[in-house]
């Protein structure tokens, strides 16, 4: 089972990957509104459609207490009066407020799912260029973590953050002024009641759940990461009963987590509960006022139901702010967690201006170093911070070298420098006799497939898989990759042939067959150099030796760099053997191992 580290914790952590949340929370806020300034145009008709429904319904309220008032009043005393102007008022408003709600809706909900897929799309292009060398330690979990979860708690910063606060910016000055009309005292208090309510309330409010609200979101990531291992690894957890362990950790997480989202929980309560007493508080201080000014003759008895109802109503685009405020905190925290990624500096950077691809296939390693930990001036006399340490090694345009060495000995680590995974900090390689950092790192892996040992089998088809080497492969080059890689057999036997789903991690493959599948790929990519990562490991010896005739075919004109932990059955395959032993290479005799 994969163990996992906090990412403030692990050893090799990628401090960039990692979300700064001390950042100024104002200044993640207006980033994240940022993303949105290519519809600002559609936002603006969604605030003012907002608004237009807040005011309608703001204005039904108040209306509809003045009409029955109104009615009433004439009733008892015996006169006529003209209702059809009003009703037709009141039902204009009642209109208007129902379309506007559905209206805004539809296109706030749309404009903030738009942006949101763009940020998704922006940051997925993003993670490429980290990956591996700055994306490595989060594992997949966590990065999927932040590209689906913490992407979408986002659109809670435009939806119930900045809309409500500009809808009760624009519509609340309105009711105030008519308020003032009648009694101004009732609407003094309105402002300051609305004050306390959308400034004072949500302020306190999230400063009591700033550390809730990070720890939610935080353990919600380990969460994901707990239980994505626990299902990988659940035939190894099986094996050793560690199902019990893995079941503590995740139900002790849970319990954490259900105790801060109840803390949370109980503050929005708490401030819904304050909205409404403030509300109530409003109301009955708006009546006495306003019976007041009833008796002093300053104000029509209908028109007292009409204040009271409008200064109970302004509420009502208040409702969802203390909540909204409440849960602002793990939204910039995730935002943080996203724009930390968006930041994050490639560990290897491309040439502003690369240089064509290369016409030759030679590879040269110059004294080279590369560490994936922090260096310091130290050199290289820490050997063991060093996975490649003064590497020489010459491989002519055409010619198969062997790179023999036991588990740990740097191995992979000179694909990744070749690949420009990861960067380099001393010495030099070149390419086609040009430095390996004059050309952009996706015009080097143009040159250069791949056959790993452990080969990634997508959750798709067959045909989806082998079309990762060459997107535009035509069927008669499919079916030549796969009579080459000596796959004819197993696809034959397949219940959909090449449509044949494959499964999570191509559970429906033996490890003999995903190699071959790799194969297939770096056939139908056809590139002049090819890197063989421990191709015939763990195979029986039947498979083993069909494979070689399947690397044979693929070697045939290419440079070919062979990566092995032993060379038996390989041998007759190279021209040349290097033993890699503690980050350096060594040029063993060619004796026995060469193919002249």
């Amino acid at each position: 089972m994969k163990t996992t580290y906090p990412e403030s914790s692990h050893p090799n952590a990628n401090r960039e990957a990692t979300p700064d949340v001390s950042r100024s929370s104002w200044s993640v806020f207006w980033r994240l509104l940022k993303l949105m300034r290519a519809y600002r145009s559609w936002m603006a008709l969604g605030v003012l459609l907002s608004t237009l429904a807040a005011i309608a319904g703001i204005g039904l309220m108040g209306l509809s207490g003045w009409f029955l008032a109104s009615m009433g009043l004439a009733g008892v005393a015996g006169v006529s009066m003209n209702y059809f102007v009003p009703a037709a008022i009141i039902r204009g408003a009642a209109i208007v407020r129902t379309a506007g709600r559905y209206a805004e809706k539809l296109i706030n909900h749309d404009v903030t799912l738009r942006a949101m897929s763009t940020l998704r799309v922006e940051l997925f292009a993003r993670l490429l260029p980290l990956a591996p060398a700055r994306t490595g330690f989060l594992g997949h979990a966590e990065l999927f973590s932040r590209l689906r979860a913490d992407v979408d708690r986002l659109e809670h910063a435009y939806l119930a953050v900045l809309l409500p606060i500009l809808v009760a910016a624009i519509a609340l000055p309105l009711v105030t002024v008519v308020l003032a009309c009648f009694v101004w005292q009732v609407a003094a208090l309105g402002v300051a009641m609305v004050l306390l309510v959308a400034v004072i309330l949500p302020y306190a409010l999230a400063r009591r759940s700033a550390a809730s609200s990070v720890a939610v979101v935080e353990l919600e990531a380990r969460l994901r990461t707990l239980t994505s291992d626990a299902l990988l690894g659940a035939a190894e957890l099986r094996l050793y009963g560690g199902e019990a362990i893995q079941a503590e950790r995740i139900a002790a997480l849970t319990e954490e987590h259900g105790r801060v989202r109840a803390q949370l929980d109980r503050l929005q309560a708490a401030g819904g509960a304050l909205v409404g007493l403030a509300a109530q508080a409003t109301t009955i201080a708006t009546v006495l006022l306003g019976a007041r000014a009833l008796q002093q003759h300053h104000l029509a008895p209908a028109e007292l139901s009409m204040i009271v109802l409008l200064a109970l109503a302004q509420f009502d685009v208040l409702l969802t702010l203390p909540e909204a405020i409440s849960q602002l905190g793990a939204t910039l925290v995730s935002a943080s967690r996203v724009f930390a990624l968006i930041d994050a500096a490639p560990a290897v950077d491309d040439p502003a201006q690369g240089l064509p691809r290369p016409t030759r296939t030679d590879i040269r390693f110059h004294d080279v170093a590369m560490s994936y930990a922090p260096t310091d001036e130290s050199g290289l006399d820490t050997a063991k911070r060093w996975a490649l340490c003064g590497v020489d090694l010459d491989v002519p345009a055409g010619r198969r070298v062997a790179i023999v060495g036991p588990s740990g000995a740097g191995k992979s680590s000179l694909i990744g420098a070749l690949l420009r995974f990861y960067p380099i900090q001393r010495g030099r390689i070149e390419l086609g006799g040009q430095p390996l950092e004059a050309y952009a790192g996706d015009r080097v892996r143009d040159m250069i497939a791949v056959v790993e040992q452990r080969t990634h089998i997508f959750n798709g088809s067959l045909l989806d898989n082998l079309l990762v080497g060459r997107p535009d492969a035509t069927a008669e080059q499919i079916h030549a990759a796969i009579r080459t890689a000596q796959l004819g057999a197993f696809v034959a036997g397949l219940p959909e042939g090449l449509n044949t789903w494959l499964g999570e991690a191509g559970v429906l493959l033996s490890g003999g067959e995903a190699r071959r599948v790799s194969i297939a790929r770096a056939l139908l990519a056809d590139r002049p150099i090819l890197v063989l990562d421990e191709p015939t490991e763990g195979l029986d010896a039947a498979t083993a030796h069909a494979l070689l005739s399947a690397l044979d075919s693929l070697m045939q004109g290419r440079t070919v760099i062979l990566i092995t932990h032993r060379l038996a059955g390989l041998a007759e395959l190279v021209d040349e053997r290097y033993t890699l032993r503690s980050g350096r290479v060594v040029r063993e005799p060619i004796g026995e191992f060469s193919r002249a």
